[in-house]
């Protein structure tokens, strides 16, 4: 009998580090946070965010382009570490998030 392998699969979409602050909306107020690395698919916060629930709303000020506003569901939540995926992005935004993406691509 074969088993299966243990090892994880690679990301579908990589990550590059991100040294901005974003936007989140928590209770009607907009709080910062510190991104630590971004991909088309999402994005790691470095913050205390045991207070969330399971979706937020957040604004991404992405350098020399828009500000990439959008819905995501909160992935997996560490100590001083949230790590979010984006709910599907309209075609501006995920062509702006490939602009900033691309060229930081190893």
């Amino acid at each position: 009998m074969m088993h299966a392998a243990t090892t994880t699969a690679p990301r579908f979409h990589p990550r590059v580090d991100a040294n901005f602050m974003v936007k989140l909306l928590i209770d009607g107020k907009s709080v910062l946070a510190k991104a630590r690395d971004l991909s088309m698919a999402g994005l790691s916060l470095v913050g205390d965010f045991h207070h969330l629930g399971d979706r937020i709303s957040l604004s991404i000020p992405l350098p020399n382009d828009r500000e990439v506003k959008t819905r995501a569901r909160i992935k997996r939540r560490g100590e001083e570490q949230l790590a979010v995926e984006f709910e599907p992005l309209d075609w501006d935004d995920m062509f702006a998030l490939a602009r900033y993406l691309h060229p930081r691509l190893p």
